[in-house]
């Protein structure tokens, strides 16, 4: 199992010291797409976290905020939010976050379905303490198969199995990486 399952990770909230470099070492050690989530950050420091990592990194990163990079680097795409809901003019690689079950079937505005949707917390959060999971995985796979949805929230890497099972087509991880 696992061979197209997705294997993604989240920055944290804060910058933190040797980013960059953690960054690519995730990728190189098996995390395929890299989402930058940085809420609140201002574009230029947003801008130099993107520019201390090797260009050729460039089309495994997606970004939830600063839409306007997605034009200077050739980035994987934007991950669209509630802070972020509209994705820029012409961004063809979309994805989203979502925290219900009815958010899934949900179009975006343009009435397009992202290529893949995070849906969180599937597990008590890692990062987050108090974040506590509002699913059951043993009852999602009929709620969730064809939606291409990628599990998020208390993910660890001995999970994949599972979620994969669940219907998930991956799993997207922060706290595990960066604790």
């Amino acid at each position: 199992m696992n061979h197209g399952f997705l294997r993604i990770g989240f920055t944290l909230p804060d910058f933190v010291e040797g980013e960059a470099d953690r960054m690519v070492a995730l990728l190189d050690s098996g995390i395929g797409i890299m989402h930058i989530r940085k809420p609140g950050a201002a574009l230029a420091s947003f801008r130099a976290l993107i520019q201390a990592i090797p260009e050729r990194y460039h089309p495994r990163l997606r970004i939830h905020d600063h839409f306007e990079l997605i034009e200077e680097f050739r980035l994987a795409g934007v991950h669209v939010n509630s802070r972020n809901p509209l994705p820029p003019d012409g961004c063809t690689s979309i994805t989203r976050s979502c925290h219900s079950l009815q958010e899934l079937s949900a179009p975006l505005p343009d009435g397009r379905m992202p290529e893949y949707q995070t849906l969180s917390p599937i597990f008590d959060s890692i990062s987050k303490p108090g974040y506590s999971s509002r699913f059951d995985i043993d009852t999602l796979r009929p709620l969730i198969i064809g939606k291409n949805v990628v599990a998020l929230g208390g993910i660890t890497p001995d999970m994949f199995d599972v979620l994969e099972e669940a219907g998930f087509i991956g799993a997207a991880m922060l706290g595990s990486l960066w604790t």
